[in-house]
């Protein structure tokens, strides 16, 4: 009888079982949980099952393992001994069985798991345990087809979005479909079958404009917010910090004396975690009304709780509660449009560049590596805002070609310097 163990030294999870009269320790990533204890139990249910049964392929379980090869060797000594030579067809089509998917993807889940981000974990669990193991995990996963996966793709595109009226998105449907992809991905490269993903592209996705706020707008939100709230929304406006990130922000990372707000973890779901990327752990520099925000706020929260902006009890914000009971009720007091608390950040964004901050010195202040998503995705906001809009450059044409004379003038701040045509 197999059973499910932890290490004494790590705390990790292994099986542990008796096959063809050998004792099988197979170790795996997970800690000792009651979820991951309840999905091992299922794996080892399946491992005696196909022990019984004479069927127990152990490479299909555990192609890692160095029990592996010695099952391999003894298998093979079985079939020369007992298959008959003229029962060819019979042992191609055993070697060409492949896991179920249902067990595939667990063993998948474990490996993959220990990468990934609290966050980014249970919505993979959620997506296989709702969506993907109910019409997928009967099947092995070599006789999954191109076919099977449109269809289930087409279903997708027919269910009703959570709290919504309408369908689940083409964004919403491509993540769904991200495990699957990446679980026959690994199950092809591991049992030497062809990827039925290919061909398959994505949904595409259409292109989400940004609404970020003038500077009066700013200001007019700022004065009537809730005062509680005005400090947290000074900081958002004036810092360009992601929802998470100032929500999780702890009073160990503000630095008054170099004025600085180092962003080091964030918060999703309630939990705390690492930043969104490596790229996202940043100083920013404060402003004088960040800083004055933040000497304010710490009167107010530094002695109850270790988070900047935090509820009575002491606990980081909601973003839900945040959103529907101050955001919103403010936009429509105001009459503005109704967007996300996300704005606040290409708010920031834009402000930054119409003042002429260096490019360079946004994308840190913003979590990017480079310069390219903020010329790509800000850019055409810097016209409106500064003026730079191309008249420059008019008065330019207009002064060389419009009147006819052959002197081209060069306005370079208050001062102007004529070049003729040779000297150009």
């Amino acid at each position: 009888m197999g059973s499910v163990r932890a290490r004494s030294d790590n705390g990790l999870l292994f099986l542990d079982f008796r096959f063809r009269e050998i004792r099988c320790r197979e170790q795996t990533a997970l800690t000792n949980t009651v979820a991951n204890r309840k999905r091992l139990e299922k794996v080892m249910e399946r491992i005696e099952s196909e022990i019984d049964a004479c069927t127990l392929n152990y490479r299909q379980f555990f192609p890692n393992s160095k029990n592996a090869a010695k099952f391999d060797a003894i298998a093979s000594v079985v079939t020369e001994a007992a298959v008959p030579v003229f029962a060819p067809s019979m042992s191609a089509a055993s070697a060409k069985s492949t896991p179920l998917f249902k067990d595939f993807a667990e063993t998948w889940f474990s490996e993959k798991s220990v990468e990934w981000r609290a966050s980014h974990k249970k919505t993979v669990r959620d997506d296989l345990d709702k969506r993907l193991i109910p019409r997928f995990g009967e099947q092995e996963v070599g006789n999954i087809t191109k076919a099977d996966i449109l269809s289930f793709r087409a279903d997708l595109a027919k269910v009703q979005a959570r709290g919504k009226s309408s369908a689940l998105s083409n964004p919403r449907i491509n993540k769904i479909l991200n495990p699957l992809r990446q679980v026959l991905n690994e199950a092809a490269d591991r049992f030497d079958f062809r990827m039925p993903f290919q061909n398959i592209k994505q949904l595409k996705v259409k292109r989400t404009d940004v609404e970020p706020f003038s500077l009066d707008e700013v200001k007019r939100l700022i004065e009537s917010v809730r005062q509680d709230f005005r400090n947290y929304f000074t900081v958002r406006f004036f810092t360009g910090m992601r929802t998470g990130e100032v929500n999780g922000l702890q009073w160990k990372y503000v630095d008054f004396e170099r004025r600085l707000i180092l962003v080091r973890e964030t918060i999703v779901d309630g939990e705390e975690e690492y930043t969104k990327t490596d790229g996202s752990q940043r100083d920013i520099q404060m402003s004088q009304l960040v800083y004055d925000a933040l000497k304010e706020q710490e009167q107010g929260t530094r002695p109850v709780s270790k988070f900047v902006f935090c509820n009575r009890l002491g606990q980081p914000l909601d973003y839900k509660n945040v959103t529907n009971r101050v955001w919103k009720p403010l936009l429509r007091h105001l009459g503005l449009k109704v967007r996300r608390p996300y704005q606040c950040r290409h708010t920031a964004a834009t402000l930054w560049l119409a003042s002429g901050e260096a490019p360079e010195w946004i994308a840190r202040q913003l979590g990017h590596t480079t310069t390219e998503m903020l010329f790509r995705v800000y850019s055409r906001y810097v016209p409106n805002l500064t003026r730079r809009d191309g008249s420059a450059f008019e008065r330019l044409l207009t002064s060389a070609i419009g009147n006819g004379t052959r002197q081209v003038v060069l306005h370079e701040g208050d001062t102007a310097s004529h070049v003729t045509e040779g000297q150009v």
